[in-house]
This record gives structure tokens, C-alpha cells and sequence, in this order.
């Protein structure tokens, strides 16, 4: 299958999910070995789930498809550029190949708030009037770490 009718599949599923008021005009698609693995919407909206983003759920859907949660070797095709939490869910599936539609400032031009999260962390997560971060009960929370590394669990 092609790109472009990848990517149509991901944009149709955003217009359907949009046009019921389930979420915002973003699909995204999964791609392994040349077949689609999942294909979602945002579904903020039906949710009430703020992560319920396209690019989220097609991950959601294709580790269950492929019963890991690594998707190294699979694409990802977005309708927009992903937002700051979709790149990170991306990079933690292992997926280095995105495809997508819309470029950030469109998002931005539709009400869509990413750039504030890029330039939140662009600034160092020290923009306190966004969000305000601290360190709680340290040594109990390292105990966990410690005791995951001693007993030399998976990471991912």
C-alpha cells in the first residue's frame, strides 16, 4: 500500500471521529512489513481521556495487534505533526519512522495549544506559571528503583 492511501485511511478515520464529536481531526495509522497493524482517531472528547490522542491509541491498538510493546520496524502515519506527548509515546514504542499531514503551526492556527507544551520544555520545565514541579518523599520513591535494577527487570 502507498503513503498517500495510508495516510487517506488515517484522515478518513479523523473525519468520521471528528464529525461525531468524539475528538479532534486527528488519525493516525500504524505500519509493519507493509501492512496495517492498527489505525485510530482521537477520542478525547468520548473518552474524557486528555491522552487519548490518535497517535496514542493506533500504539495502544497495534501492541495489542502484535502482543508487544515494542513496535520496532513499524511507521506511523499522523494527520499532524505529533504533540510533545505522542512523540514521546512514539519513541518509546521504538517507532523511527513518522509520516504526517499537518504541520504544527496548522494545529496551532485551529486553537491546538503544542507549541505551548514545546516551549515549556524548551524552556527547561522552568516556566512555573504552566506547571509547578517537586521533589516529594525521594528515598522512598528510589527504594522502588533500586530494587527494580537488583532484580534486573525488563526496561522499555
Amino acid at each position: 500500500m502507498e503513503k498517500d492511501e495510508i495516510m487517506k485511511l488515517a484522515a478518513a478515520e479523523a473525519g468520521r471521529t471528528m464529525r461525531e464529536n468524539i475528538g479532534g481531526p486527528f488519525g493516525a495509522a500504524i505500519v509493519k512489513d507493509g501492512e496495517i497493524v492498527a489505525i485510530a482517531s482521537n477520542t478525547v472528547l468520548r473518552d474524557h481521556d486528555p491522552s487519548a490522542h490518535a497517535e496514542v491509541n493506533a500504539i495502544r491498538r497495534a501492541g495489542m495487534a502484535l502482543g508487544t510493546h515494542d513496535l520496532s520496524g513499524c511507521e506511523l502515519y499522523a494527520t499532524g505533526y505529533p504533540c510533545p506527548m505522542c512523540l514521546s509515546a512514539i519513541i518509546w514504542a521504538n517507532i523511527d519512522t513518522v509520516y504526517y499531514g499537518c504541520d504544527p503551526h496548522e494545529a496551532d492556527a485551529i486553537g491546538f495549544r503544542d507549541d505551548l507544551i514545546y516551549r515549556y520544555l524548551e524552556s527547561q520545565r522552568s516556566d512555573e506559571t504552566l506547571l509547578s514541579l517537586s521533589q516529594v518523599e525521594h528515598e522512598t520513591c528510589s527504594s522502588l528503583y533500586r530494587e527494580y535494577a537488583a532484580e534486573k527487570k525488563v526496561t522499555y
